[in-house]
């Protein structure tokens, strides 16, 4: 079962930028696609990005495109969410999620499709 640990978050004016990180350990990383969502208090948890194992390829929630940009490296096990021009709407906690379709290319912005959670990160942008 894999593991997935988030890092990067924090507090930052509107306008400015933040880049979390999840790191996975414990099994196989690469042959899934990964993806980040976030939940406010008293909102359900919702979709932010995700990435596909093969191709790369990204998918964006509307609020966030064009402002967020997801990556990952898989040699190094790690995914990225650079979040740039954040907005106090941006604040919640920040979860990295493993796909559980193995080989899949075809991108996913359900939390049923996703089967490994990281704890959260916070973060919180002020007006």
């Amino acid at each position: 079962q894999v593991q997935l640990v988030e890092s990067g978050g924090g507090s930052v004016e509107g306008g400015g930028s933040l880049r979390l990180s999840c790191a996975a350990s414990g099994g196989t990383f690469g042959s899934y696609s990964m993806a980040w969502f976030r939940q406010a208090p008293g909102t359900e948890r919702e979709f932010v990005a995700t990435i596909t194992w093969i191709s790369g390829r990204t998918y964006y929630a509307d609020s966030v495109k064009g402002r967020f940009a997801i990556s990952r490296d898989n040699a190094k096990n790690t995914v990225y969410l650079q979040m740039n021009s954040l907005k106090p709407e941006d604040t919640a906690v920040y979860y990295c999620a493993k796909g559980r379709r193995i080989y899949s290319d075809t991108y996913y912005s359900t939390a049923d499709e996703y089967n490994s959670w990281g704890q959260g990160t916070q973060v919180t942008v002020s007006s």
